[in-house]
């Protein structure tokens, strides 16, 4: 730390150096100012608050004296470690970050993990140095509103072949995550909606509705997805679903229920049905099916999709594709809206698209979890008569449900003893929660086969 700005008042009745004392002892408290961290030398401080510098080392004296910072010889002063003493604020501090901290463990199936040991750092830098390889300002000027119009391209290319989706780049607009696109998805539409979720469901999203003020409503799933007969009691005009792959059942939506769905869609002016395609490059078993925006007819279908699983969480690119009506409402109200991706970035993943390393590091992927899969199933096989898997023909992740008598907590708690993370189903479910036998969530993306293979086994003693 080279300097500490404080508003010291001169006329105060305080002296200056209580002032200087008061202040970096209570950030000291607060924790603003850390434990081992350097102070300014009295000299620097001196200078920067335009003080003598017998002023600050009067304040300096006072706080080591009680206790609050550490002196070094040659090397300066040191904030100290003050747990021992009692300051409220900075235990309520304390607290929040202990539950901020979580345990690091073992073997971790997190349902949200990606392989970054995968990701091409070859192809990526090599990108990178060839478009800032030479002063192009216009890279560093504000670009399109909606993203660069040649990374829409790519992504309208990539959609139509992997996807089956037919769209124009003028109907996709590039964001800084989902989040945000969700963001602007409820600048187009107002706030005037009901919008019915999936039950269990992917949890941010229907967050991200309520913190935007919309009202919710949970609709119930059966083998082949969201009920639409249900979704038609709840009043909603707005379907929020996950079909390439609910998350987190697993189930993919067959074609006879996405065309049920598009048929409630169309019944009535402004209903609409959001398609988030989370997770759907990776598929295990059976022909790819399009998605439903494929078969939307009567522009009905709003399609959100992302990089952050495929390519990298780091990378915050993902993108919405607005159906006719919803995108004249976009340029005629939100277009003033600036694209929170820059060009650079934007311009390497169309790069990376383009020249095929999307495409070759998906197949590398797809490859490595299809591996990583077979291993955790043939890992579980002597439990066949405990237990049920299901959700496994797509994704990274899937569900164990068991019929052994245990609770969900309990089985959460035995692998915790072991040093391995599940993940319980209840944590998905939003309004009533259904009486279901105990269910866990098993992701194997950022495992290795080994680690799948030790802790499958390890599982296998503490479940019985």
């Amino acid at each position: 730390m080279n300097e500490l700005t404080m508003s010291l008042k001169s006329r105060s009745r305080l002296p200056l150096y209580e002032q200087i004392y008061s202040y970096i002892k209570t950030d000291i408290q607060q924790g603003r100012i850390a434990y081992g961290e350097k102070l300014p030398s009295t000299r620097a401080l001196s200078k920067h608050l335009e003080v003598s510098r017998s002023t600050v080392e009067l304040a300096y004296e006072q706080l080591l004296s009680e206790g609050y910072i550490e002196s070094e010889p040659y090397k300066g002063f040191f904030v100290a470690q003050t747990e021992e003493l009692y300051h409220l604020v900075r235990e309520r501090k304390q607290a929040s970050a202990v539950k901020r901290e979580e345990k690091k463990y073992r073997y971790d199936f997190s349902p949200n993990g990606v392989d970054l040991r995968s990701f091409p750092y070859n192809a990526w830098r090599k990108l990178s140095k060839d478009i800032l390889v030479d002063d192009r300002t216009e890279l560093f000027r504000s670009g399109d509103s909606k993203g660069e119009y040649g990374f829409r391209n790519a992504i309208c290319s990539y959609l139509h072949q992997a996807r089956g989706v037919n769209c124009s780049p003028e109907q996709i607009i590039v964001g800084a995550g989902s989040d945000y696109i969700l963001m602007l998805l409820s600048m187009v539409l107002g706030r005037e909606h009901r919008i019915a979720f999936e039950n269990p469901a992917y949890k941010q999203a229907y967050r991200m509705a309520n913190a935007l003020d919309y009202e919710t409503v949970p609709v119930s799933l059966d083998r082949n997805g969201m009920k639409v007969s249900e979704l038609e009691e709840t009043g909603a005009d707005i379907a929020y679903v996950t079909p390439s792959h609910q998350y987190p059942t697993g189930i993919v939506m067959p074609i006879n229920r996405r065309m049920e769905l598009l048929r409630w869609a169309a019944k009535e002016e402004g209903r609409y049905i959001v398609e988030d395609d989370y997770d759907s490059e990776y598929r295990y078993k059976g022909k790819p099916i399009p998605a439903l925006k494929g078969y939307d007819a009567h522009e009905k279908v709003i399609y959100l999709g992302t990089f952050s699983k495929s390519i990298a969480p780091a990378i915050r690119l993902s993108y919405i594709v607005l159906p006719g009506p919803l995108l004249e409402e976009y340029e005629r109200r939100n277009d003033f809206v600036h694209s929170t991706v820059s060009k650079v970035d934007q311009m390497i993943v169309q790069r990376f698209i383009e020249e095929g390393y999307y495409e070759r590091h998906l197949n590398k992927t797809r490859a490595l979890y299809k591996s990583r899969h077979d291993v955790l199933i043939e890992g579980l096989k002597s439990m066949s008569d405990i237990l049920t898997i299901s959700g496994e023909h797509a994704g990274v992740h899937l569900l164990l449900t068991f019929r052994n008598g245990m609770t969900e907590e309990e089985l959460i708690q035995r692998a915790k003893a072991e040093d391995i993370r599940v993940y319980g189903m209840s944590d998905y479910w939003i309004g009533k929660r259904e009486e279901t036998e105990a269910t866990i969530l098993l992701g194997y993306a950022n495992l290795t086969e080994e680690q799948i293979r030790e802790a499958a086994e390890i599982l296998n003693r503490c479940f019985r």
